[in-house]
């Protein structure tokens, strides 16, 4: 029968492993796996403001949802160099109103497309105040270091009905996000003609001009609610296959007039003072 007691030569095979575990503490480390790679990472951030109204905010989650649900979409995830990306969904409204929906979710093919589907369709909808594109621009950005994947692009997906009008400047947001390497595109919502506070005229303009930016980036502006799925799928299918806006092959002699990119500040100083 075996004594608990070590033998000499057990007691030098424990004293060597000690000695190496203690010169080479790495061999003893657990490895840590590499983070998964994607061809997108893709922060999907929806306007919920109070300008939004309940048949908006209701068209623009339908959109999403059968968006996932689309085959289009399905064949331009395989058709991508890896054929997996990563989305997460983000409502937003004020500087610190934003609200993570569905958390990163790895999608590389239809069931997995349509899991994150029906999760969305489950969700209720948010509604708050304030219209802070420039906040769900810098919440965006931090959003992608919790992704765990390593995506050979990284895409924010702005929609929403007005301009920034509270806190700070939209294209310091704008500008730091591109500088990280990131690219922003639009899906601003022209449904209704301005009535005033929060409304302007041109808001594709505006995206255009003063929340978009990045290699390749567009805007999908939509003006009509039966086109309202088809928008988001088109840009849906834009964003995950890397296609921009290509450069017009005749430019105007007199390209218009930019917009004013502080236009929403103003217009909130001019009904409720302040800074």
């Amino acid at each position: 029968m075996r004594s608990g007691i070590p033998t000499p030569s057990r007691r030098a095979g424990m004293w060597l492993f000690a000695a190496l575990a203690a010169a080479f503490p790495l061999f003893l480390a657990p490895v840590r796996s590499a983070e998964l790679e994607v061809d997108l990472a893709l922060v999907l951030a929806v306007d919920v403001s109070r300008s939004m109204d309940d048949d908006e905010q209701r068209l623009q989650r339908d959109g999403f949802v059968q968006a996932f649900s689309s085959d289009i979409v399905h064949e331009a995830i395989r058709k991508g160099v890896l054929g997996r990306i990563a989305v997460t969904y983000m409502e937003w409204s004020g500087p610190a109103e934003q609200t993570v929906v569905v958390p990163w979710t790895v999608i590389d093919g239809a069931p997995r497309a349509a899991e994150f589907s029906e999760r969305l369709s489950r969700m209720p909808i948010g509604r708050y105040m304030s219209t802070s594109i420039s906040g769900a621009i810098d919440h965006a950005v931090l959003l992608f270091d919790q992704s765990g994947v390593e995506p050979l692009r990284r895409v924010i997906d702005v929609s929403g009905d007005g301009p920034n009008n509270t806190g700070r400047m939209v294209t310091l947001a704008r500008n730091d996000a591109v500088g990280k390497g990131i690219t922003i595109n639009g899906l601003p919502f022209m449904l209704k003609r301005p009535t005033g506070f929060g409304d302007i005229e041109n808001l594709d303009w505006y995206y255009q001009d003063c929340v978009i930016g990045g290699p390749g980036s567009f805007i999908v502006p939509v003006r009509e609610k039966h086109h309202f799925a088809d928008a988001i799928r088109t840009k849906l299918v834009r964003e995950i296959a890397g296609l921009g806006d290509p450069e017009p092959l005749i430019r105007r002699a007199q390209e218009r007039e930019r917009m004013n990119c502080l236009i929403g500040e103003i217009q909130r100083r001019q009904r409720w003072g302040g800074p």
